[in-house]
């Protein structure tokens, strides 16, 4: 908790572009109140789903986390792995989203609640970027092989069903530069 507190503390800083409408001043989730929110949430949601598919599909249950408490309906073992792409991945697109202009302040409505949530028009925009982005070549960190930043949670998820098979020592955990 304080490591994140301090994390999203300076994550505004890196808004570089039309900061009247993409003022950051900390992580809200349950209605995101902001654009930055809006989208960091968007994101996350789409990263744990690459997750718990991923994990699924290598034999694993997602649903039984190490780090994060098992819930009724959550996917614990998906958020345990997500942490490790979280910033390196969600929170790098979101703000190249904003930063490059891809994303604007016309892509959000405001609820009556108060909930700022991207428009049909902004989703669509989120998820084409988002695709693009999973099909960006990388050279993993631990294989030194070239693959998809869409496979990265499936990569990771068949280390880590190998480490808790015994195939592996250690789990290699997702180290990006």
């Amino acid at each position: 908790g304080n490591a994140a507190h301090a994390y999203f503390s300076v994550f505004g800083e890196l808004i570089l572009q039309d900061k009247e409408h993409f003022a950051f001043h900390g992580r809200v989730k349950r209605p995101p109140d902001s654009p930055v929110n809006a989208l960091l949430s968007f994101a996350y949601t789409m990263l744990a789903h690459d997750c718990a598919s991923a994990l699924e599909s290598v034999g694993l249950d997602a649903y039984v986390g190490f780090l994060h408490t098992d819930r009724a309906g959550r996917t614990s073992l998906a958020l345990d792995l997500m942490e490790e792409l979280r910033s390196i991945f969600a929170d790098r697109f979101v703000l190249t989203l904003i930063n490059n202009r891809i994303i604007r302040a016309s892509d959000f409505e405001t609820q009556e609640d108060g909930a700022v949530l991207l428009t049909q028009d902004g989703r669509k925009k989120f998820l084409s970027a988002w695709q693009e982005k999973k099909r960006e070549t990388i050279t993993h960190p631990f294989l030194e092989e070239k693959l998809a930043w869409g496979l990265v949670p499936y990569t990771q998820s068949l280390l880590l069903a190998r480490t808790i098979r015994g195939d592996l020592s250690e789990y290699p955990a997702f180290l990006w530069k």
